[in-house]
């Protein structure tokens, strides 16, 4: 790929970030190999609540206390409520523009993953389909029993609810803490995190491992990546461009 400058937009004048995002786009249209990261600011624009922000919160508990193993095996019931309750708030939600444009990259590339840190499946719905859930799915459902799995996302009548087959607890299908990520997709992630020519951040906060070090792995294995976050993370220091705002805006423009 062609040499071009390393911009980050948050101090560039108007002129300046043109330059920018030309030379970015340059980049994403000349690869052969593209790889996404997502996090919780590209599902926050559909409405999504954020795992720690203040409109994360349910009768008052710290999301963080529920989302662990431990948590379950003392009260399934009440984790269950919680999560039930996330899946009535992001049942409401639709992609948001950056979620399209990223479908649409996704179609005009041969080698493409997109690898994400959200639960709420809304990648898929907006028509990407090479995706790497490395946090799970809140719309999964796993016994705890046999092991059996399966998509639900209609509401459960009883909680906590129970498999239909062996009569064990039923969990929900994502990653609490403490847990090791899922095989599969933590495998198809790393694998071309080591071999993409451009890896795009985006809405991530790049501080909940092991997330936090893709940037980094992609970049010695010399990609160039990009960063799309309206405030600065620990990653943007070694990002060859950084474009300040929010996904669903800037997305479409670099990816168009």
């Amino acid at each position: 790929m062609e040499e071009c400058p390393s911009p980050t937009t948050h101090n560039l004048s108007p002129e300046a970030v043109v330059v920018a995002l030309y030379a970015a786009r340059s980049w994403i249209r000349d690869c052969t190999s593209l790889c996404v990261l997502t996090g919780a600011g590209v599902s926050a624009e559909s409405g999504v609540p954020t795992f720690r922000g203040p409109e994360g919160l349910w009768k008052m508990r710290d999301p963080m206390s529920l989302a662990t193993p431990e948590a379950f095996a003392e009260d399934p019931k009440e984790v269950w409520e919680w999560y039930q309750w996330r899946r009535r708030k992001i049942r409401g939600c639709a992609p948001n523009a950056g979620h399209v444009a990223l479908a649409a990259v996704e179609a005009a590339k041969t080698d493409f993953l997109l690898v994400t840190q959200n639960v709420d499946g809304l990648h898929r719905a907006a028509g990407s389909r090479r995706v790497a859930e490395i946090h799970g799915s809140i719309w999964g459902i796993r016994c705890t029993g046999c092991g059996a799995e399966r998509y639900e996302q209609g509401d459960f009548t009883d909680l906590p609810p129970r498999c239909g087959a062996c009569g064990g607890l039923l969990r929900p299908g994502v990653v609490w803490f403490g847990e090791m990520l899922p095989r599969e997709a933590s495998g198809a992630a790393t694998d071309m995190l080591t071999r993409c020519e451009v890896l795009i951040v985006a809405g991530t906060s790049a501080v909940v491992a092991p997330a936090s070090g893709y940037a980094a792995l992609a970049k010695r294995h010399g990609a160039r990546v990009i960063e799309v976050n309206p405030d600065e993370t620990p990653v943007s220091r070694i990002c060859d461009a950084t474009f300040r705002g929010k996904s669903g805006e800037v997305l479409p423009s670099l990816l168009g």
